[in-house]
């Protein structure tokens, strides 16, 4: 029976098993930066629409662990602009499916992510004080809210890349790190279980997909809880520290992975 689902290369699911940690501690609230590179990894191995598709079932379970835990701490009016615009985002996202360049995605992607990383890291040489309470957090604002939240729900369909432009947008609020958390826990819980309709539609959940989710899936909660005790044991202004340098990291990542096939094309 176990041989049965082992339909990839035994080097797929070593990489896959590190990707699922990872993602896991992400979600558990450790490094939000984590969980983005969960496709672009897998796609090391496999074909990135394949990566996206079984990497899917897998977030929606380690969505409701998460949901467990923070819950309690998201902001409601914050979710109320940020969920309907990513509904939105969803369904361009299927309408285009066929269409879009996933390297013109990343490129994107890489740039937003790069400059707001980059951004923090020259307040810091130049010595502004980022400490929570010392610089004034700007006001949500719904018209930025409901941008980011279409783009983030539009790039999380496409290669499930939809933290960094939440980021983008959550992190100079300068939110208490289990409220962002929280507001992205269930963000993300929701849109995960959104996507999967259309996933289904367009016939990415194949038997084969979803039996190699499945021997994927015990590590999922193992991931999540590593995620809260590291969450629990770091202070706040190492936590956007780390945050931050994740988001620059994943920024680099996603623009090389874009611009070394024109370079070699």
């Amino acid at each position: 029976m176990m041989s049965s689902l082992i339909l990839f290369e035994p080097s797929f699911y070593l990489l896959a098993a590190i990707v699922v940690l990872l993602t896991g501690m992400s979600k558990g609230g450790f490094a939000g930066g984590l969980g983005t590179l969960a496709v672009p990894l897998l796609t090391l191995a496999i074909d990135p629409r394949v990566a996206a598709a079984i990497m899917l079932p897998i977030l929606v379970c380690m969505d409701f662990v998460s949901l467990a835990t923070y819950r309690k701490y998201c902001d409601r009016a914050i979710l109320m602009t940020l969920v309907p615009a990513a509904i939105v985002g969803i369904i361009i996202g299927t309408l285009t499916f066929q269409l879009m360049s996933a390297q013109f995605i990343r490129l994107i992607i890489g740039l937003l992510s790069l400059y707001i990383g980059g951004q923090f890291f020259v307040k810091r040489w130049r010595k502004t004080d980022l400490s929570k309470g010392s610089l004034p957090s700007p006001a949500p604002s719904p018209k930025k809210g409901r941008l980011w939240g279409c783009v983030s729900g539009f790039t999380s369909f496409v290669a499930h890349a939809g933290g960094p432009p939440l980021s983008i947008y959550l992190l100079p609020l300068r939110l208490d790190k289990s409220v962002m958390v929280g507001t992205s826990v269930v963000f993300f819980t929701l849109i995960n279980a959104a996507k999967l309709i259309p996933y289904a539609w367009l016939g990415q959940l194949t038997n084969e997909h979803l039996l190699t989710s499945l021997v994927l899936l015990p590590l999922a909660p193992i991931g999540v809880r590593l995620g809260v005790y590291l969450h629990q044991r770091v202070t706040e202004d190492f936590f956007y520290w780390l945050s931050y340098s994740l988001l620059a990291l994943v920024g680099i990542k996603l623009i090389s992975e874009s611009l070394l096939p024109l370079l070699y094309a």
